[in-house]
């Protein structure tokens, strides 16, 4: 049967031998579709034809007409977690019956090779401890995981071939490891079904992911877009062509209705951290409006210290201080903070559970009202220089900064000729500010922490969440 499905899935779409009213390939058997809602539901039929999708968790249908271009859609309404169900799409010619429906709650997963790894990992790079997870994944536990096919194209595609999998050995280790730890802590707080849908593809920047026409519009001669002229990928890494995976990916399941958006990207861009300042925002504006909701969470994750093959250059620390910039420009926003969670030579660590859990705390407490902690990285705010000390204040919540009564590395204090040495740090009486001192250094200027490529993480908010690298200066 599983055989069967996946060359279904892989024509493009699912539909009986006879039947001509089309969905895309992510609309499956096994699927999990967002409780007490309007779900939508769209595809393609004849021109004028009549499509009714009805379902087995009310009597009501939905009934529309495909249009002069052959598309339909509808909204479907949905009732409180549970299942499973049937959902059957009807047209003149046949229909189609999806079987194994939950409705629960439905998250977009997206990104680049961080969130690609699967709980198998990649090859050498595993995922800590997957066989305990793999090994003991039963069907009946109501996470379901979606993922989309790797497909680049100069053209706006309708469909990309997908498959769920329920939550069995396979299905677990096929899920992406950072949605799959995000997933199964909803589904352990919530006690509701979870469904997970995996856009992504490693070595990508976020310019991929984007709409052409943002891009010509918001970011006009930033990005070389002649293949849309030539019609052929850039030469080196193809997949890296600007909008090329949101035509051939991200765009296939717009609208499927989702509770939010979890991302994991940042690598590729991380030489253009600048920039990035103003492309993440602008791409969640995009999810927003393309999905038709403006409120629409957006979690991100922090990229993790690397070496990147020179340990003591600063760009993946500048980058995680810009990532970190951006949570001010981009409201119903969240960062997952991995400062503690990286490995300094392999660019894919192996805690995707810290990850997720992290992800997963943030919409927890911001989306489901879990109360009585925070899941929120400290900030840096702003930074007082006097009697040869830098005072740095960051948001965070009453509970404070951990760990107190100890000297903390991990700091830089630089003067006015910007020559930065090592330096320490102390939590002050007022938790939410420390004070970082050097002996090289009796008149400083600016204060940074992390701003490597590769660094460890030394202070954390009373919940284990590490603070965010920063720096108080823009120099070079």
């Amino acid at each position: 049967m599983k055989k069967i499905l996946s060359l279904i899935l892989l024509a493009g779409c699912l539909m009986t031998a006879n039947a001509k009213v089309t969905m895309p390939s992510v609309f499956a058997d096994n699927m999990v579709l967002q409780q007490n809602t309007d779900v939508a539901f769209w595809g393609t039929a004849d021109p004028g034809e009549k499509v009714t999708v009805s379902q087995t968790w009310s009597s009501e249908k939905a009934v529309t007409t495909a249009g002069k271009d052959g598309k339909w859609s509808v909204t479907v309404p949905t009732i409180s977690a549970g299942g499973p169900y049937e959902v059957t799409v009807s047209g003149k010619d046949g229909k189609t019956v999806l079987k194994n429906i939950l409705l629960g709650e439905v998250w977009i997963c997206a990104g680049q090779s961080n969130m690609e790894m699967q709980m198998k990992g990649f090859q050498g790079q595993p995922v800590k401890d997957a066989a305990y997870y793999i090994s003991g994944a039963r069907p009946e536990i109501p996470i379901r995981s979606c993922n989309l096919r790797r497909i680049k194209s100069l053209k706006v595609e309708e469909d990309c071939p997908a498959t769920w999998y329920v939550h069995d050995s396979e299905g677990v280790s096929e899920a992406s490891a950072t949605a799959y730890f995000f997933a199964l802590r909803l589904y352990e707080t919530l006690e509701i079904p979870v469904g997970i849908i995996n856009v992504s593809w490693g070595g990508t920047p976020i310019e991929a992911w984007m709409d052409r026409e943002l891009l010509e519009k918001e970011f006009a001669g930033e990005f070389d877009l002649s293949s849309y002229e030539t019609g052929e990928f850039r030469k080196d890494r193809p997949y890296r062509t600007a909008a090329c995976l949101y035509n051939g990916m991200l765009h296939t399941v717009i609208p499927f209705t989702a509770k939010g958006f979890i991302w994991y990207q940042g690598c590729d861009n991380k030489d253009r951290f600048e920039q990035y300042k103003r492309l993440q925002p602008a791409f969640v504006k995009m999810l927003r409006e393309q999905w038709g909701n403006e409120d629409m969470p957006f979690y991100f994750t922090q990229i993790a210290p690397y070496s990147y093959g020179r340990p003591q250059d600063r760009a993946a620390g500048y980058m995680m201080w810009a990532q970190a910039q951006t949570l001010a420009l981009i409201p119903h926003s969240g960062m997952a903070a991995t400062h503690d969670a990286g490995e300094q030579e392999c660019i894919h660590p192996a805690n995707k559970k810290a990850v997720g859990d992290r992800l997963a705390f943030l919409a927890l407490c911001n989306d489901y009202g879990i109360r009585g902690f925070d899941p929120n990285p400290p900030i840096y705010q702003s930074a007082e220089f006097k009697d040869g000390k830098a005072y740095v204040k960051f948001k965070v919540d009453g509970m404070g900064l951990s760990p107190i009564n100890l000297d903390l590395p991990g700091f830089e204090l630089a003067g006015e000729d910007q020559v930065f040495y090592p330096a320490t740090a102390r939590i002050c009486h007022d938790k939410s500010m420390i004070e970082v001192s050097c002996p090289e250094v009796t008149a400083p200027a600016a204060v940074r922490y992390g701003m490597r490529n590769w660094s460890e993480a030394t202070m954390f908010n009373c919940y284990g969440i590490p603070v965010s690298p920063f720096r108080s200066d823009n120099w070079k």
